[in-house]
């Protein structure tokens, strides 16, 4: 069987290198064309490079094109990957760095609070001119499959203004589904979940062993578990709502209006072990430190083994499961990233949740979930509003929704002031000028407001996110931990 698939961000090695591997570990797809594009040469070089290889020692006959030019690899592909980062870490470091200086503290930034929120303008725009491009010249019925975040946002955008069938994917809800397995004993396969909301805040509404509820016992069972340590936010979010969230405690934490707001009250709630637990600006400085891993690590990659492909080191990752239930009918189970059109009843129709679906040869299924727990929907529809906000702002270059946008963000509001929170999204919009074409008109008027400084804010000093080391930013962290008490004292 032949069709092509076209990776776009193919740069991205974790993400390109991995699900090429699974794609080709299904046997039918031993003859396909593949497609690599990527703004970044050197990057693409590379990872062309070492997925070829893998290609060349598992005796396949694939020769993997990769080009500069997007509308030649995406020529008459069947399906898209997307994993493209606008601005790399340029632009990511203003989402962590400019906030920060306003008391918004964020471990990661790439979903929502402000710094999702102007990921999504960066992403939006770029998005948008993918789509027209497969409209153009991929194969009919292309289907987008978008692993960029924010997910929820840029596939909202694909689907409304794109008109490019567009399925967000994320491993959120597997890597869920495997702690509450382990909380009740049993293998990961046996116990039977529904899981529903929005990317990054989906709840696991049903859980099932043997057909028997487990859902009401599950909180006391995920308490005695292992990995409680490293869960308080997700443990403190069930007490209070009664269900489980898909995301990490560093992630869940910038969701939300209450565990980021009150840098003395961060201590309670943030586990410095691992980044991902909550650590200030901690993703940032991970990428920091591994910026360089293409002239560091690729040379070691390269004397590495081929990765195999089997099924037996396939990922948990959805892109090629959906494509071969597609192609070859075999049924396959996730939880995709979906307009919601009466999927979740208590939800706009217009908005993207995350929701079980099923694929086979007769396309992507999506049963109706209903109504989620009422607790569980108010926490979303919050987020969906602030969504449409975002979404609607980067595709109209719209100033005024996106001063609400952030505005309505449950952390961003709950430590900045309405004129704080304009002042720093105009700060923001000038930082990300470069990548933000739709916004040239109104950053000139941004940079005026600036100039002239009529609104004060209230900025921790002294925290800088410029150092390289670990234990330059363990350093850092405590002084800003310091600084960030003291000022939160003095402001009472």
């Amino acid at each position: 069987m032949s069709f092509k698939v076209a990776f776009i961000g193919a740069g991205s090695i974790g993400f390109t290198r991995g699900l090429l591997t699974d794609l080709l570990s299904v046997p039918e797809f031993h003859d396909i064309e593949v497609a690599f594009t990527d703004i970044n040469p050197d990057n693409l070089r590379m990872v062309t490079q070492l997925c070829q290889r893998d290609i060349d020692e598992n005796g396949l006959h694939i020769k993997i094109h990769a080009t500069l030019d997007r509308r030649e690899a995406f020529k008459d592909a069947k399906y898209v990957i997307n994993c493209v980062r606008i601005g790399m870490l340029e632009a990511f470091a203003t989402d962590v760095e400019i906030p920060l200086k306003y008391g918004i503290d964020q471990c990661v930034g790439d979903t929502l609070c402000i710094g999702g929120i102007m990921y999504g303008q960066r992403g939006i725009p770029a998005l948008l001119s993918f789509c027209r491009d497969i409209r153009e010249v991929a194969a009919p019925g292309c289907i987008l499959l978008n692993y960029s975040n924010p997910n929820a946002m840029l596939t909202w955008a694909c689907n409304k203004y794109g008109k490019v069938k567009t399925y967000g994917l994320c491993h959120g809800v597997q890597h869920g589904h495997e702690q509450i397995a382990k909380a009740l004993g049993r293998d990961k396969k046996d116990v039977d979940i529904i899981c529903a909301g929005l990317n990054h805040q989906t709840w696991y509404i049903s859980v099932k062993t043997d057909g028997i509820e487990r859902t009401g016992e599950l909180y006391e069972l995920m308490k005695k578990a292992e990995f409680a340590k490293d869960e308080n936010i997700r443990l403190d979010v069930m007490k209070n709502f009664g269900y489980y969230s898909t995301e990490s405690n560093g992630h869940l934490s910038e969701y939300l209006m209450w565990y980021r707001k009150r840098p003395e009250d961060m201590e309670k709630w943030i586990n410095y072990s691992s980044w991902i637990q909550g650590e200030t600006a901690g993703y940032l400085r991970v990428c920091k430190e591994s910026r360089n891993w293409f002239e560091t690590d690729f040379p070691n990659w390269v004397k590495e083994p081929a990765k195999k492909f089997s099924p037996n080191t396939r990922s948990s990752e959805h892109g090629s499961y959906i494509i071969e239930s597609l192609e070859t009918g075999r049924v396959y189970r996730g939880h995709f990233n979906i307009m919601n059109e009466g999927t979740i009843t208590n939800l706009p129709d217009e908005c993207v949740v995350e929701v079980p679906c099923y694929v086979d040869y007769n396309g992507i299924s999506v049963p109706r979930v209903g109504d989620l727990p009422l607790g569980c929907a108010a926490i979303c529809s919050q987020s969906v509003w602030v969504q449409k906000l975002a979404v609607e702002a980067a595709v109209h270059a719209d100033l005024n929704l996106l001063y609400q946008a952030a505005m309505m963000d449950p952390l961003t509001g709950a430590v900045c002031t309405p004129d704080e929170i304009k002042k720093m999204v105009d700060e923001m919009l000038v930082a990300g000028e470069q990548w933000l074409p739709q916004y040239q008109d109104v950053i000139a008027g941004a940079k005026k407001r600036l100039e002239a400084k009529s609104v004060p804010y209230r900025p921790v000093k002294g925290f800088s996110l410029k150092t390289k080391t670990i234990e330059e930013m363990a350093q850092e962290k405590e002084k800003y931990r310091a600084m960030a008490g003291a000022a939160a004292k003095e402001n009472v």
